[in-house]
């Protein structure tokens, strides 16, 4: 079995932590798949198609974010492995930087799973800022009572196997945010999901534009900072009011197998 990585990028000065971190990805991933908005600042954008030139590496331009996800895992079946870990780069830099041995477990676990929905400990959960906490809950206290299972949706990372991915793909659309529409479609196509915890998925936007991932003294700082402005606390309950529609509506939808 091997592992393709799906992941969405939206450039914050990671490019010197990617290339310092390619080659332990090329030893864990058979093929990297980064999906890119069109929407990025075009220095970015030219700065992420050089990956190309990367063995392995490929790059998909969605015209915008919202498309960034279903772009990734479509591009993805085109590779032979026979499952994909999705993740967002920014998480999945400071992950790889920070707690590599439990990384490259949690790609093994993949690899016995339909769907693996890999969540964060409670210590991993408490580094972000309370707007993200607070609402995320929300989402996961709904999509735990659905699933029958303890979830936590929003970490920006999953494990599929290539039916499972296959499945999603023609059962979905671009332009929605899947955190929980995926695992609902799955859970009502009699997929088998999985779920784990790992700490290595703590709040990683104080790595931005950073040669290395920021201390938890960094983290704080930020975090509190985040908390002081009202719109993001408005921008993550709308955001999370569209994950649960998005789950809502996936647990009425037709798919393919029924």
């Amino acid at each position: 079995m091997s592992v393709t990585l799906a992941c969405t990028w939206w450039p914050h000065g990671d490019m010197p932590r990617f290339q310092k971190l390619y080659s332990q990805l090329g030893q864990v991933y058979e093929s990297l798949v980064i999906s890119v908005s069109g929407e990025v600042d075009p220095a970015d954008l030219d700065e992420v198609k050089t990956l190309e030139a990367y063995k392995g590496v490929r790059v998909v331009i969605p015209p915008d974010r919202t498309q960034a996800r279903h772009a990734a895992m479509r591009m993805s079946l085109d590779t032979p492995a026979s499952h994909i870990h999705y993740a967002d780069m920014d998480r999945l830099l400071r992950w790889v930087e920070t707690r590599p041995i439990e990384w490259r477990q949690t790609v093994e676990a993949v690899q016995k799973a339909d769907c693996l929905i890999i969540g964060r400990t409670a210590a991993a959960f408490q580094t972000h800022p309370q707007a993200l906490q607070k609402t995320e809950a929300i989402i996961n206290l709904v999509f735990s009572h659905l699933l029958g299972q303890p979830v936590d949706l929003c970490s920006g990372s999953k494990g599929f196997s290539r039916r499972a991915a296959e499945f999603l793909i023609a059962n979905t659309s671009p332009g929605h945010w899947a955190d929980a529409e995926w695992p609902m479609l799955l859970h009502r196509a009699g997929f088998k999901l999985e779920a784990i915890v790992v700490d290595g998925l703590d709040w990683e936007t104080a790595d931005r534009h950073q040669a290395q991932a920021a201390d938890s003294d960094a983290q704080r700082r930020l975090a509190d900072a985040h908390d002081q402005d009202a719109r993001r606390w408005a921008l993550r309950v709308q955001v999370a009011l569209d994950i649960v529609r998005e789950g809502l509506a996936a647990a009425q939808r037709k798919t393919g197998v029924e």
